[in-house]
């Protein structure tokens, strides 16, 4: 022990006038031996006293620590035994060693001691729990109530061992789970609801029905008003907005909008379906965000055909719903005005760059080349994009080469990112997902891009356009830029490769004008008959090589059937025009009897292509949808980045929860 440390532990108490005192008794000594030595005896006696004195004191000290702290320690004990809330501690191995009166309520059994935790209340991880070195905590359920475990490990040592023991409290928060429960529920939803189609199927139906007809579609909407107790606005004879809580929507989600089968049900001789897009906006922090995204939400069901509903919050979207087809329009008003607009566009522009979706098919081309002819029209400088040409477009473009009407034409994706400008305009035909173009770096680079398509709207869409034509009922791509050719001016001729070309793009969506085939659709091609198609020259367009006609009937070989009325077959030969092969093989398999549907898969270079068809009944885009994938209701596909094996399993997966949701 230091000096200093003997000082304040003897003599706790030795103040400034003993140290003076000791000094000049060694002082006095000095001159005075006999008053030095009495002043010393002095000073010896006066230091002996205080240490005693110190000593005293140190011992009551002592004595009122160690009775605090049995009171304390008893004090605590009795605050812990009548704690608020439930509290136990236990062994590592999960027995229990001690618990208070909360405790022994909520557990209700007797003779806790001893037991294991983990076989009186389940989901506790205590194994988790000794691989941390904080508080932890748990969420559980017990006897309808819920709790949050707080873990707390405590080291107990003693001469003989030391002993971790782990404290658990039982923190009940059934009811601020129900408050918050509450909460949720009371928050505003906003549905946007537009009649698709109204004037339409008003046309289709007599005129002394016309305002039964309207009637029932406002009874329908104001019966599911009072059914959830929402407010319904109509801001026109065809929208409507509807304010509700979120428990009212549950109930709307889980009945899957029964309101669009109601609705669709309504006949009074309309030769059309009535059918209603519903845009759903919820979890936005107002009123005015919600509506918002309710209105993005209706988009994106009109966009995708209508006669559905979509969920929107500020991150995804749920789809229910979409069972019919989108309604033919009978007037060509929006192709006029979208024609019109579309040559102020071209006009304007310096630069003009087209581009399709990734391996093209003769819709994705013909329609490229039919805008390239437009422009070319105008007398403006146009190309299109086009890195590789594949097996299906391979016979078209070979023609266009070998024609100096389109002499460099044609421009790879390295020449376009480097010359492409902000006042570049871009062009995109047959698909309206930036990933699935050509060449998605120059949609990002210029400020000038318009959207021309007639696939059903997906999640991901190139939202930025200065033009978007966007029509889900048309039979092909190929079909809206006919009817572009007629309407954006009385000047424009097109090429009679062009028409062939557009008319083969017709042809291929259509399937021999079988599927999706309206009566604008004849007109279109009856148009570019007369501009010289010449259709035994459009059937060369798809001509097979030997090879794909044996793979295609592999393919049909190896056909299974799925609940009597789905086919679903595959490949694993690697061919370069696998994606066409499948696509033919799938149109093969509708032909057995009883089939409605079919899927044909097939890989190439890792990639797995799917695709579906159907003869209407079953929605093809909805679950090709669920594969990242899309189309249309009775023509669709998907492509996967996985082994061919995952995506069989991965498609009858999706078909069997579909049909079990049926």
């Amino acid at each position: 022990m230091s000096r200093n440390n003997f000082f304040k532990t003897k003599f706790p108490e030795v103040n400034l006038y003993l140290i003076i005192l000791g000094l000049s008794s060694i002082i006095l000594f000095h001159y005075n031996k006999y008053f030095g030595s009495i002043f010393f005896i002095i000073y010896f006696v006066m230091a002996i006293a205080s240490i005693k004195c110190s000593n005293i004191r140190k011992k009551e000290l002592e004595g009122y620590i160690e009775g605090l702290t049995f009171e304390i320690d008893d004090a605590t004990k009795k605050a812990i035994k009548v704690l608020p809330i439930p509290f136990c501690t236990i062994e590592f191995d999960g027995r229990i060693i001690w618990y208070n009166d909360k405790f022994y309520d909520m557990i209700e059994k007797e003779d806790l001691l001893g037991d294991n935790i983990e076989s009186i209340v389940e989901n506790l991880n205590l194994r988790k729990v000794l691989n941390e070195n904080k508080e932890m905590y748990t969420d559980i359920v017990y006897k309808e109530k819920n709790y949050t475990i707080v873990y707390n490990v405590i080291k107990n040592e003693t001469e003989k061992n030391t002993r971790y023991l782990m404290m658990l409290y039982w923190i009940d928060k059934t009811d601020y789970l129900k408050i918050k429960n509450t909460y949720e529920e009371d928050k505003n939803v906003v549905i946007s609801i537009q009649v698709d189609e109204y004037d339409e199927v008003l046309k289709s139906t007599k005129e002394d029905n016309r305002s039964l007809l309207t009637v029932d579609i406002q009874k329908l909407l104001a019966n599911l008003e009072t059914k959830t107790k929402g407010a319904l606005i109509s801001s026109s004879i065809e929208e409507f907005t509807l304010i509700l809580s979120q428990k009212e929507l549950k109930e709307l989600e889980r009945e899957k909008f029964s309101i669009l089968d109601e609705i669709r049900a309504i006949d009074h001789g309309n030769t059309l379906p009535v059918t209603i897009s519903m845009g759903i906006g919820k979890g936005g922090n107002s009123i005015n965000e919600n509506l918002k995204l309710a209105n993005a939400a209706l988009d994106l069901a009109l966009g995708r055909g209508g006669d559905q509903a979509v969920v929107k919050t500020n991150d995804r979207f749920v789809f229910y719903g979409g069972k019919s087809k989108a309604i033919e329009k009978t007037t060509k008003v929006k192709s006029r005005l979208i024609g019109h607009a579309l040559r102020e566009v071209i006009l304007q522009s310096k630069n003009i760059y087209i581009m399709g979706h990734k391996y093209p098919d003769m819709d994705s081309m013909g329609s490229a080349v039919g805008v390239y002819d437009i422009c070319k029209s105008f007398n403006k400088n146009a190309n299109i994009v086009l890195d590789k040409p594949n097996e299906s477009i391979e016979i078209f473009t070979n023609k266009i080469s070998k024609n100096e009407y389109y002499k460099n034409m044609f421009i790879n994706c390295e020449y376009a990112i480097e010359n492409c400008k902000k006042d570049t305009l871009v062009i995109v035909v047959d698909t309206h997902r930036p990933s699935y173009t050509e060449c998605e770096e120059i949609i990002n680079i210029s400020d000038r891009v318009v959207v021309i398509d007639h696939h059903r709207r997906g999640v991901e869409f190139i939202n930025e356009t200065v033009l978007l034509f966007h029509e889900t009922y048309v039979s092909s791509t190929c079909e809206l830029i006919t009817e572009l050719v007629q309407y954006v001016d009385d000047e424009v001729k097109i090429n009679r490769l062009t028409a062939e070309g557009l008319l083969a793009g017709i042809n291929l969506d259509t399937k021999n004008f079988t599927f999706k085939t309206g009566v604008r659709t004849f007109e279109a091609a009856s148009y570019l008959k007369k501009l010289g198609a010449d259709t035994v020259e459009v059937k060369k367009l798809f001509s097979s090589d030997i090879k794909d006609i044996v793979i295609k009937a592999e393919i049909i070989q190896s056909a299974k059937m799925v609940n009597e009325n789905i086919c679903i077959a595959y490949t694993d030969v690697e061919d370069s025009n696998i994606n066409i092969i499948v696509a033919q093989a799938a149109d093969e398999l509708l032909n057995i009897k009883d089939v409605e549907a079919s899927f044909v898969l097939g890989i190439r270079n890792s990639k797995v292509f799917i695709s579906a068809r159907s003869l209407g009944n079953i929605n093809v885009h909805v679950l090709m949808e669920k594969l990242g994938g899309g189309g249309h209701k009775d023509v669709a596909g998907a492509q996967l980045d996985t082994t061919l094996e995952e995506a069989y399993d991965l498609l009858q997966k999706i078909i069997s929860d579909s049909l079990k949701e049926e």
